[in-house]
């Protein structure tokens, strides 16, 4: 049954005339009254000028491009590169194979960034509002959010985009379960295990083994990777996995060094702290030097991703290089249908590369001076 705008203002409790001016933003509206009707609108799957059959048939030049933080540099810079490379022409289209750098056709597609801010709910709004733009394709970014509720509500309103004609592209985050998947044209997952598995590896390599760890939201599939490949790295080894020494947090600065200070202060001995991404690690590295401790000397940390500024702490720090740029240029090809599916069911995996700095080295037995707090005279 076709839902009606009269059923989105019962359900949000508000007028029809609200939700009009809400769909249409011609006139100011409160926002907890805005978002009470988006959320009505993404829960009753609500199309604006009729129901989704009439829309299958055409889609607009629009790509939507989904992340967690704009502000981000892991998150801009996929999406950069996403929409400077949707509008590659399909492979043999100018006789030369697949382009490997964005090329403008008649045929322009816009692409629009929507920042969920890490909110389930914003993800699922957003993926609507893209379906009634009748989105030419979905680039959806970086780690899901491991709820079933939630994840079945992704996975219905992907296939509601794709049976109107979107092309879906995941890029970063893993590929959904077959009973899901089906409306996905191709994911770009990234080796986040074997990456962090290999990192952990290359400390206990160096004497470690009073590591703390540093890890994101406990929610998200790439928390979970990372952490994965953490502790297998520690299990193969026989090196004991304390629990105490992981603490969560969010993927930015601030955690780094609220987290690396709790470790610090729980364990003064530790001798290394991983840090589930390069800006948790900088905000480590904050924290560290606050102590007085002396980077590897004293304490040697270690991020993920090789964003840009990995090089330009000093010591350099040691990480595990995403080809971000290459992976968001490829979702973005992919998103205009060019470059084919890749892979088996669609499903092409991200290599991760350690990259060995400065900020790693081989634990001091003597002269160090874990948890003490340096005074200059």
């Amino acid at each position: 049954m076709t839902v009606t705008l009269a059923d989105v203002a019962e359900h949000a409790q508000v007028s029809p005339a609200t939700v009009s001016r809400v769909l249409n933003g011609n006139y100011p509206v409160a926002a907890a009254t805005r978002e009470r009707v988006l959320r009505a609108v993404a829960e009753l799957d609500y199309v604006v000028n009729g129901p989704a059959s009439a829309l299958a048939a055409a889609t607009s030049d629009l790509v939507g491009i989904l992340v967690n933080d704009i502000a981000d540099p892991f998150f801009g810079i996929m999406a950069g590169a996403a929409q400077a490379h949707i509008n590659t022409p399909p492979a043999g289209a100018d006789g030369s194979g697949a382009a490997t750098a964005p090329v403008r056709t008649n045929a322009e597609r816009l692409a629009v960034v929507c920042n969920t801010g890490g909110s389930p709910a914003r993800e699922l709004t957003y993926l609507t509002l893209l379906q009634r733009q009748r989105a030419a394709a979905v680039i959806l970014t970086g780690g899901a959010i491991e709820d079933p509720e939630h994840s079945a509500a992704v996975a219905a309103k992907l296939a509601r985009l794709a049976a109107g004609g979107t092309r879906i592209v995941l890029c970063g985050r893993p590929a959904l379960p077959p009973a899901e998947g089906a409306a996905v044209s191709a994911t770009l997952s990234f080796d986040n295990r074997s990456g962090a598995r290999r990192l952990t590896e290359h400390l206990l390599s160096l004497g470690h083994r009073r590591i703390g760890y540093v890890a994101g939201p406990a929610e998200r599939t790439t928390t979970r990777h990372r952490l994965e490949g953490h502790r297998e790295a520690l299990s193969a080894a026989g090196v004991e996995d304390d629990p105490a020494l992981t603490l969560h947090g969010s993927y930015d600065r601030a955690t780094g060094r609220e987290r690396a200070e709790q470790l610090l202060t729980l364990a003064p001995d530790l001798t290394a702290v991983v840090a589930a991404n390069d800006t948790i690690a900088l905000g480590v590295c904050a924290a560290a030097r606050e102590r007085g401790l002396r980077i590897p000397d004293d304490l040697s940390v270690a991020g993920f991703d090789d964003l840009p500024s990995a090089t330009d702490t000093v010591p350099a720090l040691t990480t595990v290089r995403l080809p971000l740029y290459e992976a968001g240029a490829r979702a973005g090809v992919l998103a205009s249908g060019a470059g084919g599916a890749g892979g088996t069911g669609g499903v092409e995996e991200v290599a991760a590369e350690l990259v060995v700095r400065g900020s790693t080295g081989a634990v001091r037995e003597h002269g160090r001076t874990k948890g003490i707090k340096r005074h200059s005279a």
